[in-house]
């Protein structure tokens, strides 16, 4: 093919200047993202609660700051507390050598405590734990206010094929308790709870697999942070793919499945089943060139009390060197049944 003259160049690029000029620079979008502010960084792996009039986001410790707190009277004002605790429990340190961290909080309120799961991991390494902690409330202004470390959960090893970290506390429709957990090895399991302890009803059951993505022999599998949601007489799956925890380069998103029973099968809205790498996409990251948050996920949820929904991720900022923020976006229900996160 031939190439064309610089003048037919420079001619083609004067006849689309004017076009160019009139069209309008487009404002950005007014999201409840983009009203965001206070202590917002760093956020990584947030879950949301509200207790009256405050709501709470817990997140992943950072140095001695063990588990994150974070409180708004809105929304949109966000204040940093003090950490829910500064050092290990002894019988963690003890089953996580070389641990010095927790990870991944969730949080719910059962039968008159709030329950705080959180993950004790080295970077990589399967053998990790979830623990408990409670409290009668999240005021730290309160008398009672006091966080009671209830001990081990789960945990596993390198004998295991899964991971126990990302813990996420449901009870279903039933009224039985659940907690879904997992990142890579064969994926995201489910484990039936007894209600009063809040750990596994019996330890010798092998968990329900809920979601997965097969690779080759010794090939990562990149799937973590299940959170489950009950909505419109279905379970819906929310987990996160590929890498996090690469600052600005994470190619984490998240997708969503439903099922109508809780231990799944989770399906997307094109039926591809979550345990062979489905679902359908819920949180990404578009133009790549341009999009300022990169990485959106490990999602949380939040049903508030007038009744919306909210989601709550953190994605990492390539205007602050990919520090992971925090991210809180409305979720409104589409007329085919689906969630849509309005980020």
């Amino acid at each position: 093919m031939r190439r064309p003259t610089f003048m037919a160049w420079l001619g083609l690029a004067l006849l689309a200047a004017p076009a160019c000029a009139q069209q309008p620079s487009q404002p950005p979008r007014d999201t409840l993202n983009s009203r965001l502010t206070g202590d917002l960084t760093p956020t990584h792996d947030p879950v949301i609660i509200r207790q009256g009039d405050t709501y709470h986001v817990f997140s992943t410790g950072h140095g001695k700051r063990l588990i994150e707190t974070r409180t708004s009277p809105d929304l949109i004002h966000w204040t940093a507390g003090a950490p829910i605790f500064t050092a290990l429990p002894d019988w963690a340190k003890q089953a996580i050598p070389g641990s010095d961290g927790m990870w991944a909080p969730d949080i719910s309120f059962v039968n008159g405590r709030y329950r705080l799961y959180y993950s004790v991991s080295t970077f990589g390494s399967n053998r990790s734990a979830i623990g408990l902690a409670t409290s009668p409330t999240l005021d730290p202004k309160a008398p009672d206010y006091q966080w009671r470390d209830e001990g081990l959960v789960v945990m596993s090893d390198k004998s295991d094929d899964f991971n126990a970290i990302d813990p996420n506390f449901i009870i279903d429709r039933g009224g039985r308790h659940w907690l879904s957990l997992g990142s890579f090895w064969t994926g995201l399991k489910l484990f039936e709870l007894d209600p009063k302890s809040g750990k596994p009803k019996d330890a010798k059951t092998k968990p329900v697999a809920i979601a997965r993505r097969p690779a080759p022999a010794g090939g990562p599998a990149p799937v973590e942070a299940p959170f489950i949601i009950d909505h419109g007489g279905y379970y819906w799956l929310m987990a996160s793919y590929d890498y996090c925890c690469k600052g600005a380069a994470s190619t984490y998103y998240t997708v969503i499945g439903r099922s109508k029973a809780i231990t799944g099968p989770y399906l997307g809205k094109d039926g591809s089943p979550m345990l062979e790498g489905g679902g359908s996409i819920f949180l990404r990251a578009d133009l790549q060139e341009q999009q300022r948050f990169r990485g959106p996920g490990h999602a949380g949820w939040l049903h508030d009390k007038d009744g919306k929904d909210y989601v709550v991720y953190h994605a990492y900022d390539k205007q602050s060197n990919g520090t992971p923020t925090l991210r809180i976006a409305p979720v409104r229900w589409g007329a085919d049944g689906w969630p849509h996160a309005d980020y």
